[in-house]
């Protein structure tokens, strides 16, 4: 009888013990209690696919996030919600999505939380993808590795393309706040505000939220920034390769995209909003592709963005924050420029010619080719500042001239390694090419690469290294990655990177006597800016 009462006992313990975990494990939000679920052997709490905002079908179509529905009971948050509509337009993304639909807005949320009432810092990762693609079940975004780091860790999906970025008189009409064109950067706002009532029951504090993001995500960063709905809600920002402002990705005037989107309408025979939202989503997609018509263009819609960012950012007005911002040493190759002509100074001079006209002498002098080499080198420069990196360096320098809060540069210098010998279908990106088939090899490239290459620095930056099997890592790209996360880490946490170990970082103010930034290499160090000259002859370009 007694040894009967000893494992009653047991039983109601491990019972007991049981049912302690699962209630650690749930979490109540304003809408309802989600579960969340474990990695096997790691601490980590993780919650997938919660919905912020209601699924935007039908007649939400094209309109401002609506708050998500409660629920009853615990919803299981096991599982990846479904990536936004679009095509496959990048052979390096990868997803864990539950696969495609309109129905998308949905956030992931890694925690270290063991009480609920840490108070952790807060990261919001925005991916990036041209605005057309991508997804937050991306296994380079994971945020298990920025969680160990005791940061909360958040991915958010938002609406793409012509699902994200259409206008129409008839919706800026109907609109509240009479605008269109921006529902993906409302989706991420959404989230934002999500983020402010809820993280502080996963562990986090809603008034410690650094956004962040790279390419397309960096761009959102930048808008977020510059939004009178979104400025108050982050406390430090992280931008890797992007910024909103010309020539890439800069939100248009409304009448502009208005006019886009009519032309769009009567292309599909719709006359009516009901007929332009009765289109199946599917086709919807594919007709955008058929009339080449792509729809990821922002809209200065006197709302969310009221005027261009530059403007926005010259006057002050956006959130005074520290900021973490950078680009890569070769974010595209020289054919971006040069095109099928082979990289010699003959045929450099002559694209150059042809491309800037009466600029020529002045290109030819900041980018110079006397060489094979250089003109490798200077038509990858040239081409990589014209596509990203003068919009990022615009966007730090005028952080730095009128925020009075410090700007970290960085430059990532890190190549990629070798592919490993058999990737399988597998597809490396940007970079390099694949053979197809089960026993696939790299294609090695014809020209070597000069620098790290658009997207490649995102594994480094979030400790994600080993989700990327198409890369033979190193114990250097290791190396890289700790400092990348470490740097990232403290900035999160206290709006400083700097930290135990890691080379001094000095920010960038509007009283600094010379322009720094952290090379992040193997060897990472700090160094003068060099090319200003380049970035201020850009900005007569595109500034005029």
């Amino acid at each position: 009888m007694k040894r009967v009462l000893l494992t009653l006992g047991v039983l109601v313990q491990l019972a007991s013990l049981n049912s302690f975990s699962q209630i650690k494990d749930q979490i109540t939000t304003s809408n309802g209690i989600v579960q969340g679920v474990r990695e096997p052997g790691s601490s980590i709490l993780i919650f997938k696919g919660i919905p912020y905002a209601q699924p935007p079908v039908g007649p939400l179509r094209w309109k401002e996030p609506q708050p998500a529905k409660n629920w009853k009971g615990i919803r299981k948050a096991d599982h990846f919600g479904h990536n936004a509509m679009q095509k496959n337009l990048f052979g390096d993304m990868s997803f864990r999505s539950s696969g495609m639909s309109e129905d998308c807005l949905y956030l992931n949320v890694w925690t270290p939380t063991k009480t609920g009432k840490e108070k952790l810092p807060v990261l919001v990762y925005f991916y990036g993808g041209g605005l057309a693609a991508g997804d937050g079940s991306e296994p380079r975004y994971d945020g298990a590795s920025m969680a160990q780091k005791g940061i909360v860790s958040i991915t958010v999906n938002y609406r793409l393309g012509i699902f994200g970025f259409f206008s129409h008189p008839d919706l800026t009409k109907e609109s509240p706040h009479h605008t269109s064109g921006n529902y993906g950067y409302l989706d991420q706002h959404a989230a934002l505000e999500w983020v402010r009532d809820n993280v502080a029951a996963f562990g986090g504090d809603p008034n410690k939220v650094t956004i962040a993001g790279e390419s397309a995500g960096s761009i959102s960063v930048s808008v977020q920034m510059a939004s009178p709905l979104s400025k108050g809600l982050i406390a430090g920002a992280i931008g890797e390769s992007g910024a909103a402002i010309n020539p890439t990705l800069y939100p248009v005037p409304l009448a502009e995209a208005e006019a886009h989107g009519t032309t769009f309408a009567e292309k599909m025979n719709a006359n009516t909003l009901d007929e332009l939202r009765a289109i199946p989503a599917e086709k919807l997609l594919d007709s955008v592709f058929s009339v080449a018509t792509p729809y990821s263009t922002a809209t200065i819609d006197g709302y969310l963005i009221p005027r261009s960012l530059p403007e926005i950012f010259e006057a002050g007005e956006q959130a005074h924050v520290p900021l973490l911002v950078g680009w890569n040493s070769a974010e595209v190759p020289f054919q971006a420029i040069m095109r099928a002509e082979a990289p010699t100074p003959e045929n450099y001079k002559k694209v150059v010619e042809q491309t800037f006209g009466d600029r020529t002498s002045r290109i030819l002098e900041l980018y110079p080719a006397g060489s094979e080499e250089e003109t490798i080198r200077s038509a990858t420069a040239l081409a990589s500042d014209r596509f990203i990196v003068y919009s990022t360096w615009k966007w730090a320098d005028l952080q730095a001239k009128t925020s009075g809060q410090p700007v970290y540069r960085y430059v990532f210098s890190r190549i990629r390694p070798a592919m490993t010998p058999k990737m399988g279908n597998a597809t490396p990106g940007l970079a390099g090419g694949v053979q197809k088939g089960d026993n696939a090899k790299p294609v090695p490239p014809k020209y070597p690469a000069v620098g790290a290459s658009h997207a490649s620095e995102i594994e480094y930056a979030l400790g994600n290294l080993y989700s990327n099997k198409v890369y033979a890592w190193t114990a250097d790209d290791y190396k890289v990655s700790a400092t990348m996360l470490d740097y990232f880490a403290n900035f999160i946490k206290t709006g400083n990177p700097n930290g135990k170990g890691l080379p001094q970082w000095e920010p960038i103010t509007k009283d600094s006597k010379r322009i720094n930034y952290m090379d992040i290499n193997v060897k990472s160090e700090q160094k003068e800016e060099t090319d200003r000259e380049r970035y201020l002859f850009l900005d007569k370009i595109y500034m005029k």
